[in-house]
């Protein structure tokens, strides 16, 4: 059984860290893709942080829950989701029914470009298994993976977030950035933003639909 136990301390991921080996950098010239809901409890717009977690399906949220353990905001904690394709994104976002909604809660597509290299922590290598962890990490409890966030965070305050597997989607790529220090590294303006019942958006979301075997609404 792969393995995912409680991180070990901030001093410890510190040490264990070999920057050639373990960081990806995510040059300007990537076409980043998310999908984010614009009404609803957390509304959000193309480039917006959201510093209100962790919440239930956040993998690597950042923020320390509430005493009770319920999301709390720190507006020094913020926390964004990307990924390489729009498959990937529809992977992770609509998991829980495997079914896309393209209304409810205005559901938008953005396509964007970074203004500067990012710098990822790579969990889809060797690293995880350094620390006493393994690629668990990308597919295990929320809960244990955002503890892993915490230190993580709290080790490499630098770092822009992380480069990690999606268990979605065959292990292709996707990206956790945490603000600060990402929210400098976004673009004025995005290369593409529509919401998702747009028309020309019809045959690829049927079509990535068909791949995952999710259902089409709207």
């Amino acid at each position: 059984m792969a393995r995912l136990p409680p991180p070990p301390s901030a001093s410890e991921l510190a040490g264990a860290l070999r920057p050639e080996e373990d960081v990806v950098a995510v040059h300007p010239a990537t076409r980043l893709v998310r999908i984010f809901t614009a009404l609803g409890n957390h509304p959000q717009r193309w480039n917006s942080f959201r510093y209100t977690g962790p919440l239930p399906h956040g993998r690597f949220d950042p923020q320390q829950p509430a005493p009770d353990g319920t999301p709390a905001t720190d507006d020094h904690s913020g926390v964004l989701y990307f990924a390489l394709s729009v498959r990937t994104s529809v992977a992770e976002v609509f998991q829980t029914t495997s079914a896309v909604d393209r209304t409810t809660r205005s559901p938008h597509l953005v396509v964007l470009r970074p203004a500067r290299t990012l710098r990822l922590l790579d969990l889809s290598g060797l690293w995880p298994t350094r620390v006493g962890a393994s690629q668990e990490i990308s597919s295990g409890p929320k809960k244990m993976t955002q503890r892993w966030a915490r230190a993580i965070r709290a080790a490499h305050p630098r770092l822009d977030g992380v480069w990690y597997r999606s268990s979605m989607d065959s292990g292709e790529p996707a990206l956790c950035l945490w603000d600060p220090p990402a929210s400098a590294a976004l673009p004025e303006e995005p290369d593409v933003l529509l919401p998702l019942n747009h028309p020309g958006l019809d045959l690829p979301l049927t079509r990535v639909c068909d791949e995952l075997g999710y259902l089409l609404l709207g």
